[in-house]
């Protein structure tokens, strides 16, 4: 039977989690540290872009949960239902409560297929896939696909992985340019936003890969409904160009037949539809005390931006993907994230100031946009979509551009740097 009081109690056995976890027993070994998760396997979802290009075995990203529970952390093997940050309480699914000196909140992030009209459905079926759910499946449409429209998407809310939608529809055009369908199949990129990347330098690059491949790219275009009978995408404009056309590259002719239907909503027919489906914070967190109860980041975890200090509640810190956080939510912002709140709790229990600002978390970020196979470009950036290169990396490798050696990194490098160095707290 597990103690139901630790010096440190951690919601999530993730990668946020276990990641603090370890590096915390490595700072600290007579830590008394438990992880609040349910979870048998544990997944490393980067590749999974792969998986669903056929570039890469979903069975190579699963292992067991145990073999990354740090030595000498307590595994609760349950859901956390309640945070009672006012008594420094943790309650899980079978009723117990776990008190801590210090809560580090990291469940991750919840996909809410009801809140796109007709998508629980049909998701991962009838030509609906997506790599975020089963990326095995879209290795099977993206083969089956010989003509028409092939449509790659993102529900209008904050996503994990912020490119992966795009990185998909890269590989999907360069296997449909490499079996001779190119012609047959037209590869559309349809985004809510109004640019292809935030940062400038990264969005060039990319927007040659669009003219590269001929892709269609459409811009505004805020996912709304999935009708799956007759294999029709509908979308409401959020913007349109000064003539009141609709923002479009590479589709002159209107060649996928985007229909009008209704002031400032669209229609787009699909053969193969792919797309990032909605999701939101946990309701863990959202139900919280913990959380924002108003405004764009409702329902995402408070967290001071550079310290991952709550600011209502001095000893609970949040990172990852339930975080409130003005930057992209991947494993690399995790990696950064979890020693600024490693150093802040061993910082408070010896009594003193937690790291000033300036010292914290700077919003580092990467994004490895695979643009087709054995073609990558880094994108590393910070807060303000400021661009945050790894010097020694940018020195012998120019990574705003697509590389071979980037696409090495991403399909053997960096699961080596996952599994072996993150989890364990080394890197």
């Amino acid at each position: 039977m597990k103690d139901k009081q630790y010096q440190v109690v951690i919601i999530g056995g993730g990668t946020a989690g276990i990641t603090v976890a370890s590096k915390l027993k490595r700072k600290k070994l007579n830590l008394k540290v438990a992880i609040i998760d349910p979870t048998e396997h544990h997944y490393y979802q980067p590749v999974w872009t792969l998986v669903g290009a056929g570039a890469f075995n979903m069975q190579d990203t699963i292992r067991p949960e145990k073999d990354y529970i740090p030595k000498g952390v307590d595994w609760i093997k349950e859901y956390a239902e309640d945070i009672d940050p006012e008594n420094n309480l943790v309650t899980i699914k079978n009723g117990d409560k776990y008190s801590y000196d210090y809560l580090v909140v990291a469940p991750g992030i919840k996909i809410d297929l009801s809140l796109l009209d007709g998508l629980t459905e049909t998701m991962d079926k009838n030509n609906v896939c997506s790599n975020y759910t089963n990326p095995e499946y879209t290795w099977e449409v993206l083969q089956k696909t010989k003509k028409g429209v092939a449509l790659f998407t993102q529900a209008p809310t904050p996503i994990k992985c912020g490119g992966a939608p795009q990185k998909t529809a890269y590989l999907s055009a360069d296997y449909f340019r490499k079996n001779g369908l190119a012609k047959d199949v037209k590869t559309v990129l349809a985004l809510p936003g109004s640019v292809i990347f935030g940062v400038k330098e990264f969005a060039d690059t990319l927007m040659q890969v669009v003219y590269r491949y001929g892709m269609i790219l459409k811009f505004y275009h805020k996912l709304t409904k999935i009708d799956a009978v007759n294999k029709v995408a509908h979308f409401t404009l959020t913007a349109t160009d000064e003539s009141n056309c609709i923002i479009t590259v590479n589709d002159d002719d209107n060649v996928i037949h985007e229909e009008i239907v209704g002031e400032a909503k669209v229609t787009i027919p699909y053969d193969m539809l792919h797309l990032a489906p909605p999701q939101t914070a946990p309701d863990l967190v959202s139900k919280s005390l913990l959380a924002h109860k108003e405004g764009v980041n409702k329902g995402w975890m408070k967290v001071n931006q550079f310290t991952m200090q709550s600011p209502d509640y001095f000893n609970v810190f949040g990172l990852g993907d339930s975080a409130a956080l003005p930057t992209a939510k991947t494993g690399a912002a995790v990696r950064k994230q979890a020693p600024v709140i490693v150093e802040n709790i061993l910082r408070l229990m010896d009594s003193k100031d937690i790291l000033p600002e300036s010292k914290g978390y700077n919003g580092y970020s990467s994004c490895p946009l695979v643009t087709g196979y054995g073609k990558m470009l880094l994108a590393e950036f910070g807060y303000g979509n400021k661009r945050m290169s790894d010097s020694l990396l940018s020195t012998f490798v120019d990574t705003t551009k697509e590389q071979y050696s980037m696409w090495l990194l991403k399909k053997y490098g960096l699961p080596i740097l996952y599994w072996n160095f993150m989890l364990r707290g080394k890197a």
